[in-house]
């Protein structure tokens, strides 16, 4: 049986949108990891040794649902799958390096606002 949401998803923002499909705290990493060839299920496990296997898979499935990957099983023994960007994949690129360019600009406020939000 599928998961069927009980608050329906409005879609008629494309923040809402970008946010239905990138809701995920490893989505944006996988896509990244995979823009820089990491490849293979196993791969991208070592890249987030804090990611649980199941949740990786999950939100790899849940990406490639959304189009914004490709995922190509080879028919050999042991099971050999790689996943690629799709087009609408490549064209998160400059999101997320423009995201990551924010990040290492306002770095040293932020990281003060958030150990204060911790401790």
């Amino acid at each position: 049986m599928m998961y069927k949401k009980k608050t329906p998803v409005s879609l008629e923002c494309g923040l809402h949108l970008f946010m239905v499909v990138m809701n995920g705290k490893w989505k944006i990493t996988l896509i990244w990891c995979i823009y820089l060839g990491f490849k293979r299920p196993n791969e991208l496990h070592k890249k987030m040794p804090k990611a649980s296997r199941r949740v990786l898979d999950t939100q790899l499935k849940q990406l490639t649902d959304h189009g914004i990957l490709s995922k190509l099983t080879y028919k050999e023994l042991p099971l050999k799958v790689e996943y690629d960007l799709t087009p609408l994949g490549k064209s998160l690129i400059p999101v997320i390096a423009n995201t990551a360019k924010w990040g290492e600009e306002n770095r040293l406020q932020l990281e003060t606002l958030i150990n204060l939000d911790i401790n």
